[in-house]
């Protein structure tokens, strides 16, 4: 059911259009006096839209929708207003209202506007949906500076069909990095082929890879094609490949360097057409002097090699990575769309994540969704393991953990403004901004001004 938010100073007016728009449009009615409880509503509500009184004594509309924006609340808001001045209204649109109404005009007037605006946001939101869901097919998710200079790398090396080899920590996203070189590679539309070297008993590894023949061993009633044959003209993503065994990694050295294979009970030679892309989160260098990996395989592997960062070193593509996790996690589970408070997302950027990387948070987010019986998920429901990770508010010092987080954000921005003898467009450019405007906006938030000499 649709839930309305009304506001307005005077209690009357304010429970009389509540009522209305209950008779007529079967909406659920919330009601709040004032700017305040306003915002008190929609911090504790599921809202699907919110009309507000623009002039109210205190806090009006205009002190409410700029309380909304810094808050980033996604709620639609009409404004509506008894004083004929639409001149205010169009002021109230530019600052993020939705839409703006008389209050004289017939309630019939007010649900059609009301239903426009959530028709609109539907779409948007349908738009999001597809949008994240391509995203999650297909490529990473963030715009960080780290992500856009993976993005970067995938773009260069898509079309090469020399071997490319993934290095990064567990949960990063290798496999990920590993289908955008196919999907923007020469073939797109060939096959594309997953093979955990690690989750393969030994015994089954040169079938998996090479194929067999009937007979070829005990059980095998039919002959198999392997995942070189299956990957014809396209590619073969090998994961985890500093688990393969010895001997297999000798015959895959064989394959990479001839291009043909054979079979399992077979001696005829059959050509493979391949690019092969193997990820590990191991170091092989390492591997290599321990004598667990061959050093002629790594040499025929690393011909390029991209390195994935791990998640701590992109915390600010966590928000647009929850907000993906959220929508896919409850749109599975069929529930309605939870949000996470502030204070749970400065919890999650704060956390290391060094033990499965996105894949950790995607299942933290799972977790959280789970444990929050309502529409808002809050640190109560943070999992044991992040929530004594964050500090404390009010230390020792008497510094809250939002000064701590303001103090280091102002401190990256002014050194980063120091290497850069406070060319503001440049530090945008190094710091990963989308231009100076966006830069300056974050100084007049920090307080951050060119010291005088």
């Amino acid at each position: 059911m649709t839930t309305v938010l009304v506001v307005d100073d005077i209690a009357a007016l304010a429970e009389q259009y509540a009522y209305d728009l209950k008779r007529l449009a079967n909406y659920e009615t919330l009601v709040a006096i004032g700017g305040g409880q306003a915002l008190e509503a929609i911090e504790q509500e599921a809202l699907d839209c919110v009309v507000l009184d623009l002039e109210m004594p205190g806090m009006d509309g205009f002190e409410v929708l700029r309380e909304l924006e810094h808050r980033g609340a996604d709620v639609p808001v009409i404004v509506y207003t008894g004083t004929g001045n639409f001149d205010r209204c169009i002021q109230a649109v530019r600052a993020g209202a939705a839409g703006f109404i008389d209050k004289n005009e017939p309630m019939e007037r007010v649900v059609r506007d009301i239903e426009a605006v959530l028709t609109r946001r539907r779409l948007e939101a349908e738009v999001r949906s597809l949008r994240r869901r391509l995203d999650a097919e297909s490529s990473l998710l963030g715009d960080s500076p780290p992500v856009r200079k993976l993005r970067e790398s995938i773009a260069k090396l898509a079309p090469i069909p020399s071997p490319v080899l993934i290095l990064g920590e567990s949960g990063s996203g290798k496999e990920l990095v590993a289908r955008d070189l196919h999907r923007l590679g020469g073939n797109p539309k060939a096959p594309f082929v997953a093979l955990n070297s690690a989750a393969l008993p030994e015994s089954l590894v040169e079938s998996e890879l090479f194929g067999h023949e009937r007979g070829a061993f005990t059980g095998a009633a039919a002959a198999r094609r392997g995942a070189f044959e299956a990957a014809e003209k396209g590619t073969l993503f090998l994961d985890e490949i500093g688990e393969l065994p010895l001997a297999a990694q000798a015959k895959l050295l064989r394959v990479l360097e001839e291009r043909r294979v054979t079979r399992l009970g077979s001696n005829r030679l059959l050509a493979v057409d391949a690019r092969v892309v193997a990820a590990t989160n191991r170091d092989l260098d390492a591997e290599v002097a321990a004598g667990r990996f061959r050093q002629d395989l790594l040499f025929r592997l690393n011909v390029h090699v991209i390195q994935v960062p791990p998640l701590r070193e992109r915390r600010s593509d966590i928000p647009a990575l929850t907000d993906a996790f959220l929508a896919g996690i409850c749109e599975r589970f069929g529930v309605r769309r939870k949000r996470v408070a502030g204070a749970v997302l400065d919890g999650l950027m704060a956390y290391d994540w060094s033990r499965n990387n996105v894949r950790e948070l995607r299942n933290a987010v799972e977790r959280m969704v789970i444990a929050a019986d309502g529409d808002v998920i809050g640190l109560e429901h943070l999992p044991a393991e992040i929530a004594e990770t964050m500090p404390r508010p009010g230390g020792r010092d008497g510094t809250s953990y939002q000064e701590l987080r303001t103090e280091a954000e102002r401190q990256i921005v002014t050194a980063a403004l120091e290497r850069n003898s406070w060319q503001v467009t440049r530090t945008a450019e190094d710091l990963g901004l989308a231009d100076h405007a966006s830069l300056l906006k974050i100084m007049r938030r920090l307080g951050v001004q060119r010291p005088t000499r």
